[in-house]
């Protein structure tokens, strides 16, 4: 089995020095390394014990972003402090795990990218993607989400990938400022979708919700979120190897 590790949310949440008593926010490079291989460890031993892995694939730290000429409020919601580590850290396990990283996408990009050619050479029971990310769900995927209160290997089906994909469409993705029908939950999408078999089916019920919301832009507003959202899988010409030319 091929692992593909989205290491971006693990490497950013081992920066911060979670013990309080030492009244600092971040932690040191060395330290912060430390706590970044006891969780990739600690990941990769529940992966065994459910799984037999053939080889293990970090992605990180991927430079610019396409999503951010299709709309500038793509995740202009991110304005806090960053850790003044995080660069380094990035910079460390690339070294360290020679990893995969993206040139002008997103590292999930790259995972998508990589998961498809996996897919489509070896069968789709051949790969895993790991990751706390829900966005990787628009793919019919083997999908471990790694977050403490889940620990969860499932098996996304075509229809719940459609499904999945659509409903965000409509909820929108709140971690990255993409919000294009306000007022619009959960429960509407769930009810809207619910009866779905295909994308094509799910595309005519979600635009005529776009036609209600935004009329004459509709048209526009419909094929921006779907670009924001939608993870590339033919961005092979953009993934770079640490340490290969």
């Amino acid at each position: 089995m091929v692992i593909l590790f989205d290491a971006d949310s693990l490497i950013y949440a081992s920066c911060f020095d979670s013990n309080k008593e030492s009244g600092e926010k971040w932690l040191t490079i060395d330290k912060a390394y430390e706590k970044f291989q006891e969780g990739l460890d600690k990941i990769f031993a529940e992966l065994e014990e459910q799984v037999e892995v053939d080889k293990f694939i970090v992605c990180n730290g991927s430079k610019g972003n396409f999503r951010h000429d299709i709309s500038k409020e793509y995740k202009a919601n991110r304005t806090g402090e960053k850790p003044p580590i995080l660069g380094k850290l990035h910079s460390l396990v690339k070294k360290k795990y020679r990893s995969h990283y993206g040139i002008g996408v997103e590292t999930d990009d790259v995972v998508a990218t990589l998961w498809k050619r996996v897919a489509d050479k070896n069968g789709i029971d051949s790969v895993i993607i790991v990751s706390i990310d829900k966005d990787y769900k628009q793919f019919p995927c083997w999908f471990y989400d790694y977050h403490w209160k889940k620990k969860t290997l499932s098996k996304i089906s075509e229809e719940e990938a459609t499904i999945n994909f659509y409903t965000q469409m409509i909820v929108g993705d709140s971690a990255d400022n993409i919000k294009y029908c306000k007022g619009y939950g959960k429960v509407y999408a769930r009810k809207l979708l619910e009866d779905v078999k295909t994308p094509f089916s799910a595309t005519r019920r979600v635009y005529t919700l776009f036609k209600e919301v935004y009329g004459d832009e509709s048209k526009e507003k419909y094929k921006e979120c779907k670009a924001l959202l939608t993870l590339k899988t033919d961005c092979n010409d953009n993934i770079r190897i640490q340490g290969r030319k």
